[in-house]
């Protein structure tokens, strides 16, 4: 009986990255695949391994490829050079893979897949990059353009943004970082329990896991064991990178007080939010997708969160339900290139361009003023994105204190605990990097304040004549 996808993991594989070339998010794909298999801890491990993998060493796999393939790979089917992807993937990067193995494996799928005529293509290059990977040329790092491409798997256009923000050495470094494997990492949910029994429970679990260096609540899983994680049906806690725990801490929230995530889903910022206020604020959560909308709704009743209200709308366009000044906090966590989070999501290696950076940074204005009305005189404002483009950071920033007089940026420097202020900027903006600060996603994020005249009166732009 022929094998279906979901009982072999190299199958698997190459059917979920079928799916992200049409168009879908891996992640979602993988869960989705995962969720129905048969497989064992081990061959599930594999998968994603292989999925992760090949997406965000792309680059690199094709720059070896090209070394042994007679041919041209822009030339090959799509699904000659994805089995080829997968197999030279195993020969580079995974050493616990006999080569044997993965070569056959990959020419035996080829045959699974009805690909028989390239079954001969498939086994003579990966047969010849097993013997040679050992003399291929790979850029040098002081040819920090070829390295950054063909060692970190940049496309050029990425290249090109990476070495305009940063000088070469720290280029290099963010390349190599974003090239790495995303750590592993938890918020414990302080709704029902606290980080210190949190790690208690994952060690006598088998995993290996240590707190967090700056998230007060978070959990690294330095190496997970065999068993599922302690307190996942319970709603224990979020899967969710350091640095996105530190956006909801920024917002200042309190209890009693009325928020904003005006972007809300998945919504892991949002069930922080509730957490850190013990359930005692009002959250109104949008987002532009009801179907979004609805992982916003399951996140927060799997982890207790009774204050939130999830709904759907595109901030694109003034939020009229919504009275005007009636929010203490406000969070726009802004649609953006999401350039810090390519290990997470390595497919947008490769879907994205310059021109969807243009594209954004053009919006990030546009919903920051449509939600700006909404804060209350002394009520704060905090714009964040998982990028580290000008254009979406910076520049952003800049444009929005022009146009709204009525907002300061805040000096996050004294807002925050001691061992955070290598993670601010001279201007007091949070901006993290994967290289510099503990292996955290690239984040930005700035607080602006809705500021009182003297007299205790909202400032405001100027009044016209005719209009006092």
């Amino acid at each position: 009986m022929a094998s279906r996808p979901t009982d072999s993991p190299r199958r698997a594989a190459y059917e979920i990255l079928l799916r992200v070339d049409e168009g879908a998010y891996a992640d979602l794909v993988l869960d989705s695949t995962l969720t129905r298999s048969q497989l064992d801890s081990r061959d599930r491990g594999l998968v994603t391994e292989l999925v992760y993998g090949v997406l965000r060493l792309r680059g690199r796999i094709d720059f070896a490829l090209e070394q042994f393939c007679a041919r041209q790979l822009k030339r090959l089917q799509p699904e000659v050079l994805r089995l080829l992807r997968l197999g030279a993937y195993q020969l580079l990067e995974l050493d616990r893979v006999p080569a044997h193995a993965a070569v056959n494996s990959t020419v035996e799928l080829a045959r699974e897949v009805k690909l028989e005529k390239a079954a001969g293509l498939i086994n003579g290059v990966l047969r010849s990059l097993e013997r040679g990977k050992a003399q291929i040329d790979w850029p040098a790092p002081e040819n920090i353009r070829r390295y950054l491409q063909h060692v970190c798997s940049m496309p050029v256009w990425l290249t090109k943004e990476v070495m305009r923000i940063l000088p070469n050495a720290e280029a290099r470094a963010l390349g190599e970082a974003l090239a790495a494997a995303a750590p592993q990492s938890l918020r414990a949910n302080t709704l029902k329990i606290e980080r210190g029994p949190l790690l208690e429970a994952l060690s006598e679990a088998g995993h290996q896991a240590r707190p967090c260096g700056y998230a007060p609540d978070g959990i690294v899983l330095e190496q997970r064991g065999e068993a599922r994680l302690p307190g996942d049906l319970e709603g224990w806690y979020q899967v969710q990178d350091e640095a996105s725990m530190l956006i909801a801490l920024l917002l200042d929230a309190r209890p009693g007080q009325r928020i904003l995530d005006g972007c809300a889903a998945p919504g892991g910022k949002t069930t922080h939010l509730a957490a850190l206020t013990g359930n005692q604020s009002e959250i109104i959560a949008l987002d532009k997708h009801p179907q979004r909308v609805e992982l916003i709704r399951q996140g927060a009743q799997r982890l207790g969160c009774t204050c939130i209200e999830a709904r759907d709308w595109d901030l694109t366009a003034p939020a009229d339900f919504l009275a005007p000044q009636s929010f203490d906090r406000v969070l726009l966590d802004a649609p953006c290139s999401g350039l810090g989070v390519l290990r997470r999501n390595p497919e947008s290696r490769w879907n994205k361009s310059a021109v969807n950076i243009r594209e954004l940074a053009a919006l990030q204005p546009v919903l920051l003023a449509n939600v700006a009305p909404l804060v209350r005189p002394g009520g704060k404002l905090l714009y964040s994105v998982c990028t580290f483009t000008a254009q979406e950071t910076d520049e952003v920033v800049s444009r929005f204190l022009a146009e709204n007089p009525q907002f300061a940026l805040e000096d996050l420097r004294s807002h925050v605990p001691p061992g955070w202020t290598e993670l601010l900027t001279e201007s007091g903006c949070l901006r993290t990097f994967p290289h510099r600060h503990a292996g955290m996603d690239a984040f930005f994020a700035a607080r602006f304040v809705r500021q009182l005249s003297e007299c205790g009166r909202p400032i405001g732009p100027p009044r016209h004549k005719n209009n006092p």
